[in-house]
């Protein structure tokens, strides 16, 4: 071999190595960088492992508190509605309590004899009279110099009854109202003397028995007929009263064919808006009703 020959071959040699040299540290450094990229891998999935069961862990407390939580809160709700039933049942029981107690204060405070029936059968004692009485305006009075009183607490009825009465056309005025045991008395003894007992006594009453001394009763007349009695039922006002007066809480006490006096078209009484509506509403008159189921009106007797 010669001398060229062996030189090349040394280089060849070296060469090879060289590369062999090169490629095996791109080797190690390459297999050095997986080992560490490994390494960090199994690191961070064992931080996320740590992380995930540390979450569960959370989430089952937060469970566990919740469930506590509702139980609480459902314990908390019944007995809540438990004490809303209590006081529930305590305030109904207040309530009848106060509407019983306000009930006897009205009925302490309201006359019986407002819705008791007085005519011929029934006597009123001579020394009844309203617990008020008050002036009906003179505005609606016929003859305004003589005084007409009406028992106050009715007194706002009537009013409104005339005023709506006279905006609708009808001049309607107040003839009679309040008269005492001793007027009735006298007014009697004067029709006797003028028509003869017989005849007095199928319009007038006797003192005791006339819804006048109750002070919730009036005769009514207009400014045409004045004191013409006997021309009432023609007139518009009558046909007014019968459609407008139970709004109001009056009734037509003597209608026709009633068992007691001649038809008084004009002679109507005070008995409450309630009651009023009732027999308007059944076709009755107030003496068509029992006595027991007229006194179930009393107390409601004043009410708006």
């Amino acid at each position: 071999m010669s001398r060229k020959d062996i030189l090349f071959l040394a280089l060849s040699i070296t060469l090879v190595m060289f590369v062999a040299g090169v490629s095996g540290y791109k080797y190690w450094t390459l297999f050095q960088a997986h080992t560490e990229t490994k390494a960090e891998l199994l690191s961070v999935k064992n931080e996320y492992s740590a992380t995930v069961q540390q979450l569960h862990s959370t989430i089952a407390e937060l469970g566990e508190r919740l469930a506590t939580t509702t139980i609480e809160r459902n314990t908390l709700e019944e007995a809540l509605r438990g004490e809303q039933v209590r006081i529930n049942a305590v305030q109904m029981q207040l309530d009848m309590v106060t509407g019983t107690i306000g009930t006897l204060a009205k009925l302490n405070s309201t006359d019986k004899e407002l819705l008791q029936k007085y005519s011929r059968v029934y006597f009123l004692n001579e020394h009844f009279e309203p617990k008020s009485l008050s002036l009906i305006p003179v505005d609606y009075v016929f003859q305004p110099e003589k005084d007409k009183m009406i028992l106050g607490s009715v007194l706002s009825f009537l009013f409104d009854m005339l005023r709506d009465a006279n905006a609708d056309g009808i001049n309607l005025r107040v003839l009679s109202a309040y008269r005492s045991f001793g007027e009735q008395s006298s007014l009697k003894s004067a029709y006797k003397i003028t028509y003869g007992a017989g005849m007095s006594n199928k319009f007038s009453a006797d003192q005791g028995y006339s819804e006048h001394q109750l002070g919730t009763t009036v005769d009514f007349t207009t400014e045409e007929l004045g004191d013409n009695y006997d021309n009432f039922e023609q007139d518009k006002a009558y046909l007014w009263l019968t459609e407008h007066a139970c709004q109001y809480g009056f009734v037509l006490s003597y209608p026709k064919d009633n068992a007691y006096y001649v038809f008084e078209p004009w002679h109507w009484r005070f008995v409450g808006l309630n009651l009023a509506h009732r027999l308007e509403t059944a076709g009755q008159y107030f003496y068509d009703m029992e006595q027991r189921d007229i006194d179930q009106y009393l107390v409601s007797l004043f009410d708006n």
